[in-house]
């Protein structure tokens, strides 16, 4: 089990950063840094935290999709480490959902995302892979994407109208699920 890592707020300027790659998957820090990852977004309720929200700029996140009190209706997967990931085509279909963000806490923003986009990254083990991901998951990979050139889910909500407070969302879209 990894170590809890603090998560950096909306205003450090490391959010908005373009992360560097990473050069050596198999490098004991990198390793670590993935599973302790994989603890934090466990622990603070999350479905994805990419490297720079732990001020460590590196193209590598973790897409980590459960049920939890933040998303009580996510879909379940294992959590999955992506090195250096790319997005090489995606859907004209836009959808737009709720979104939260570890580092923007007590926020809430409707975001259009691309339904469906197909994906490729290397994995801790050193290996391609090559995935279609739809819906949630799909979504979760295009937030933490963003992390990695310096995007929040804020830059990208078409209007003030679409932000609500997380009390808010809890009240009004999960109670009525």
């Amino acid at each position: 089990m990894g170590e809890l890592l603090p998560i950096i707020q909306l205003g450090d300027p490391i959010l908005r950063q373009k992360a560097n790659l990473v050069e050596n998957i198999k490098d004991e820090r990198i390793q670590k840094l993935i599973d302790d990852l994989t603890a934090t977004v466990a622990k603070a309720n999350g479905v994805g935290i990419a490297a720079p929200q732990v001020a460590e700029s590196l193209r590598l996140f973790i897409v980590a999709s459960r049920p939890n009190p933040r998303y009580p209706n996510a879909p379940e997967m294992e959590p999955t480490a992506m090195i250096n990931p790319k997005i090489t085509a995606h859907s004209t279909e836009m959808v737009k959902g709720w979104e939260g963000c570890l580092c923007i806490p007590g926020i809430r923003g409707r975001v259009p995302r691309s339904q469906k986009i197909e994906v490729e990254y290397t994995d801790r083990n050193g290996k391609l892979q090559k995935q279609e991901l739809t819906d949630f998951v799909a979504r979760i990979f295009q937030h933490e994407y963003d992390h990695l050139d310096g995007i929040v889910f804020l830059d990208k909500v078409e209007s003030t109208l679409d932000i609500i407070t997380e009390q808010e969302y809890q009240k009004q879209v999960i109670s009525n699920t």
